[in-house]
C-alpha cells in the first residue's frame, strides 16, 4: 500500500515501534501515537487513510477514540486489542469500528486486515474536526462546543443533535433523519422533540435564541447549521 497513510495507536512503545518498522517496509506512511488525547489530535491533523487502535489506553478508552473520529469522519479504523471477549468486539463495532484483530497476531494477517478496510473505505470525507461559527467553536473530535473560548454544558441528546446538524453544516437536514439518527430508527415523527431540544440548544449556543443565526428551522421541512 504504498503512499497509504495510516495512524497507529497503541501504549506499548515497543510494539509500535515494531508495527511501525514493518508498516514502513511494506510503503505504509506510519503516524503513531501513544495515548487517545494524541490520537484524536493526529487524526484531525493528519487524516490518515485507515487507523489502526487499541482499546486500552492509559487516558481515554479506545472507544472514546472511535466516538471522537466518528463524530466527523469515516476513515476506517481497525482495532487491535488484547481483549477477546465477545462483548468487546461487538462494543467496538457498534461504536464504529471496521474490524477487529486481537493480540497474538500474524503481520501478513493485519497488513490483509488493513489492506481490506482501506479498499472498503468510502471516499475521503473532508469534514474537519474543528468548525467555527462565529464565537462558537464545535470540536467534533473531543465532542464538546465552546462560546467565546469557555465550554458550554451539553446533554448527550443536544451533543448528538448539534453533531449531525454541525457535520451537515450548509445543508438542510430533514426532520425524519434527524430523528433517527438521535433517537433511532422508531423516532421518526416525534417532531415534538426536536422543537423541545432545538430550542434548548439555541438558548445555550445562540447569542439572540429568538433570532437564531446559527440553528435555523425550515418549517415543515427540517433545519441545518449555518456557520456565517
Amino acid at each position: 500500500m504504498t503512499g497509504t497513510r495510516i495512524l497507529v495507536v497503541d501504549d506499548e512503545p515497543g510494539l509500535v515501534h515494531a508495527l511501525a518498522i514493518n508498516l514502513r517496509a511494506h510503503g505504509w506512511e506510519v503516524t503513531t501515537a501513544l495515548d487517545g488525547a494524541s490520537a484524536l489530535d493526529l487524526a484531525a491533523s493528519s487524516h490518515p487513510d485507515v487507523v489502526l487502535l487499541d482499546l486500552g489506553l492509559p487516558d481515554i478508552t479506545g472507544l472514546d477514540v472511535i466516538a471522537g473520529i466518528r463524530g466527523w469522519s469515516r476513515v476506517p479504523i481497525v482495532v487491535l486489542s488484547a481483549r477477546q471477549q465477545g462483548e468487546d468486539k461487538v462494543d467496538a463495532l457498534d461504536a464504529g469500528a471496521d474490524d477487529y484483530v486481537t493480540k497474538p497476531f500474524g503481520m501478513n494477517e493485519l497488513l490483509a486486515r488493513l489492506r481490506a478496510a482501506v479498499r472498503r473505505a468510502a471516499p475521503a470525507d473532508t469534514t474537519e474536526a474543528v468548525v467555527e461559527a462565529g464565537d462558537l467553536t464545535i470540536d467534533l473530535a473531543r465532542r464538546r462546543v465552546l462560546r467565546q473560548g469557555s465550554e458550554v454544558r451539553l446533554s448527550p441528546t443536544e451533543w448528538a443533535l448539534i453533531e449531525v446538524l454541525v457535520r451537515n453544516r450548509g445543508k438542510l437536514v430533514s426532520r425524519k433523519q434527524l430523528l433517527q439518527e438521535v433517537w433511532g430508527p422508531g423516532y421518526g415523527t416525534e417532531t415534538g422533540y426536536l422543537r423541545v431540544y432545538a430550542a434548548q440548544l439555541r438558548r445555550k449556543l445562540e447569542r439572540d435564541p429568538a433570532h437564531p443565526r446559527h440553528i435555523i428551522t425550515q418549517p415543515g421541512m427540517g433545519y441545518l447549521f449555518e456557520t456565517t
